[in-house]
């Protein structure tokens, strides 16, 4: 198997504390103690919160770049959701679109953004994801149901109705998260009904080859715009390890719905990128039986079709959202 000649990862982070709530934090920690010590321990939690904190201070992505460079990444989906309506935030969204801009301006060509809105804010957050694709030139939609909704929700259907029009995709979050938000909506079933309604919109399931696999299979099998993304790999519930399970996930026969990610940096304290890459790229890899077109496309050429093209992503919409939008400011 030849290494690809280009590698896109498809689900990152700004590894920035501006952008994540302190809350958040909290709750994965506590989840990292448990899975350590079986229960919480008195202290950990906040020992481990502290560690991780200290890796999301790369405010303008050039730790990331540096990374993304050793491990043969050319280009990078950068993820910003909505915790705002949920977890109390320093910066606001506006604040966070502005953050995004300056890294991709200070790092050209190497960034794409998927921004996101929370449907609770009504018509306030609509009119600004609008602004951020103006302006900015943002190319998709972060959706991030464990908020407290489901991605099919008809508080969506404007925002998904605007990326229709524009040709931006929507990544939408699916399984576990922080513990203090809801797994109920994590679910890659509820993405059903709006990609039936929806079906000049592509949705991909993030975390679908890690979690809900056998729902995010069917859907990627029957809905034509439904793809998974294979980030958080590296931490795979199957007894053989991460790598066998990508391997029976690549013989499902659903590898042109199938996007590589590394869901950076949420693993940065376990492996580098270019030990992510590597691992699956090995000879002896989970990709060791595909043809080179197919590793090509997961790791690259799937997300690139995606992606609109930046006459369609910059364009004035001239369009109004489907209904009457009613909701806080953001």
């Amino acid at each position: 198997m030849r290494r690809p000649p280009l590698i896109v990862d498809g689900h990152c982070h700004l590894a920035s504390s501006r952008c994540i709530p302190s809350e958040f934090f909290v709750g994965v920690a506590r989840n990292m103690a448990r899975k350590q010590f079986a229960r919480e321990r008195s202290g950990e939690a906040e020992k481990l919160g502290r560690v991780l904190e200290l890796q999301y201070h790369d405010h303008d992505a050039d730790r990331l770049v540096r990374k993304m460079d050793e491990a043969g990444i050319a280009r990078t989906v950068l993820l910003a959701p909505d915790f705002t309506h949920v977890f109390k935030s320093q910066y606001s969204l506006e604040d966070m679109a502005a953050q995004h801009a300056a890294v991709r301006a200070r790092h050209p060509g190497r960034f794409h953004v998927f921004f996101g809105v929370d449907p609770r804010w009504g018509r306030s957050g609509y009119d600004l994801f609008e602004r951020v694709v103006d302006r900015h030139g943002f190319e998709g939609l972060k959706v991030y149901p464990p908020c407290g909704f489901s991605p099919s929700d008809e508080r969506m259907f404007p925002l998904y109705e605007f990326c229709a029009a524009r040709q931006l995709p929507v990544l939408l979050h699916t399984g576990p998260t922080t513990p203090t938000l809801d797994f109920s909506y994590a679910d890659p079933y509820l993405i059903d009904a709006a990609a039936k309604h929806f079906p000049g919109v592509n949705f991909i399931l993030a975390h679908g080859g890690v979690n809900f696999v056998e729902q995010a299979k069917l859907m990627c099998n029957y809905r034509a715009n439904v793809y998974l993304d294979i980030s958080g790999f590296p931490a795979a519930m199957s007894a053989s390890g991460w790598q066998q399970h990508l391997a029976d996930l690549f013989s499902q026969g659903i590898n042109h719905k199938i996007i590589f990610g590394t869901d950076w940096p949420v693993f940065s304290m376990k492996d580098d990128l270019a030990a992510m890459v590597s691992g699956l790229l090995e000879e002896t890899g989970p990709m060791r039986s595909l043809a080179d077109s197919t590793v090509a496309a997961i790791m690259a050429g799937t997300i690139g079709k995606l992606l609109p093209s930046p006459s369609v992503a910059t364009q004035a919409s001239g369009i109004g959202p489907m209904f009457e939008l009613e909701g806080e400011k953001p």
